[in-house]
């Protein structure tokens, strides 16, 4: 099976969804910061109503798990990596 590449904005718009629905709002309620550092790896920072909310690596992979399956129509469990690339930003490359 090929690999696929999840560009930047469906990493942010599958953490979108992910946050609404635990903060039972809309996908459109929440803003996302994708980051990655050198000594910590990569992160999100997600905004509700003014309030802060950062994710670690692990709920990223949670989060693009579940955009897999509903919106893809994929296996969820399939191999996830985030990687930075130059030119895309942040992408998860699922094999």
């Amino acid at each position: 099976m090929e690999k696929l590449v999840i560009p930047e904005q469906d990493i942010i718009n599958a953490i979108c969804v992910y946050i609404a629905r635990k903060k039972q709002v809309t996908p459109e309620e929440v803003e996302v910061e994708l980051m990655y550092d050198d000594d910590t790896g990569f992160s999100a920072e997600a905004f509700v109503a003014g309030r802060k909310q950062v994710l670690i690596t692990g709920n990223m992979i949670e989060a693009l798990r579940m955009w897999l399956e509903e919106f893809l129509n994929r296996d969820p469990f399939s191999g996830i990596k985030l990687e930075l690339d130059d030119e895309e930003g942040i992408i998860a490359i699922i094999r």
